[in-house]
Order: C-alpha cells, then sequence, then structure tokens
C-alpha cells in the first residue's frame, strides 16, 4: 500500500489556514497556494534518484552529487491543479506538464472526462498528479487510471486538503500511488465538499465565483 503523507510543517499549516479564510483574496490565495506547493515539492521529491558527477570548484575538482537525471512529469487535473504547476516548476523546472481534463457532474457527483494530454515519454517519468482537493477520490482515481492507460507508472499524488473518504478510495483504486496532502479534513457534506475545506478551490483561484 503507497503511504499517505500529511505535512505537518508549521509554515504548510499557516498557509493553508490562510486560504481557508472566507475573505482571502484571490491574489493572496494563488500566491499562498504556490508557496505551500513549492514546500510540499520539496519533501515529495525526497527520493529522487543522485548520481555522482565530477565537478571543478573554485578550491579543486570534487565528486558530488547530481540528479540522475530530470525525467519528471507534472499532470495537474484542470481546471484548480493548473494553481500547482508554477510552484512545482520553479524546484523543477525540466520537467514536463500534462494535462487532464476532468469535471465533477453536480448530480450523480461523478467524475466527467474531457481532455487528455500527456508527455510522449510518460512511461519513463515519475509522475506527480495534481489537485488542490482529494473530495470523493473520484477525479483523482480515474486521472491516475488514465494515465497507467497511456504507460504511466512510477505516480505520485500531491493535493492540498484531503477528506478521509476520499484518501479511502484513492488507496483501494490505486495501492502503488504515495498520497501527499497539507491538510487532513474531517469528512465530505452531503453535497460531497470537504469540511472544514476552503470552498470551490478553482473558483478561488481564478475568482470566478
Amino acid at each position: 500500500m503507497g503511504k499517505v503523507m500529511v505535512f505537518d510543517h508549521p509554515l504548510i499549516q499557516h498557509k493553508v489556514t490562510m486560504m481557508r479564510k472566507k475573505d482571502t483574496s484571490t491574489k493572496d490565495f494563488r500566491e499562498l497556494a504556490k508557496e505551500v506547493v513549492t514546500l510540499m515539492t520539496f519533501e515529495a521529491t525526497r527520493n529522487l534518484p543522485l548520481k555522482d558527477v565530477e565537478i571543478e570548484t573554485p578550491m579543486q575538482k570534487a565528486t558530488l552529487k547530481m540528479l540522475d537525471g530530470e525525467d519528471i512529469a507534472i499532470v495537474p487535473i484542470l481546471r484548480a491543479g493548473l494553481g500547482f504547476v508554477d510552484g512545482m516548476l520553479s524546484l523543477v523546472p525540466n520537467a514536463k506538464v500534462g494535462h487532464i481534463g476532468l469535471y465533477r457532474d453536480e448530480t450523480t457527483h461523478e467524475p466527467v472526462e474531457y481532455y487528455c494530454k500527456l508527455p510522449k515519454d510518460i512511461e519513463k517519468r515519475e509522475i506527480f498528479v495534481v489537485d488542490p482537493m482529494l473530495a470523493t477520490g473520484g477525479s483523482a482515481t480515474d486521472a491516475i487510471t488514465m494515465i497507467k492507460a497511456k504507460g504511466g507508472k512510477n505516480i505520485k499524488f500531491l493535493c492540498l486538503i484531503a477528506a478521509p473518504e476520499g484518501i479511502e478510495v484513492l488507496q483501494n483504486a490505486h495501492p502503488d500511488v504515495d498520497i501527499y496532502i497539507a491538510a487532513k479534513d474531517e469528512c465530505l457534506n452531503e453535497n460531497k465538499y470537504i469540511l472544514p475545506g476552503l470552498g470551490d478551490a478553482g473558483d478561488r483561484l481564478y475568482g470566478t465565483k
């Protein structure tokens, strides 16, 4: 079973609480999202492979560590997942970016696919699927299923806030996927929104509500 990591770093918790406030502006929400995901990426990339390289410092030659390639793909789930991309690219600027379009049917609460574009060499890359909210787990599960169908293997999922119900669904569907969470919340309400949550992440990122 893949691991579930809930970040307890004070900076992450502080910034997520700022994002939750209903009077946080779109500008501040967007900036906080970038800051939080940058901090999360630092930890989520801890196990990237390293190789020995010989360099010359101003003092002498030395054999030191560098990344063994930067074969990373970032795959946001549209549209809210786009708010994660810049923060991640600030640490891994050579990563390729794919996109998966899913929306939740307001009646059935089931995800509906409308777009999928991934790097051609997705099977060779360490893949970070990103979406601010893990609520029912349906969108994340379907997105990862789509990626696996196109050859993706080494997959991690990053989100700001998760409900226990969504974590369980995603783990059961994809037990090989590690899940990184900034905050684990209490439950879903009758409309399948996370409580206490932060509202609709896409609307708050883009000022559409």
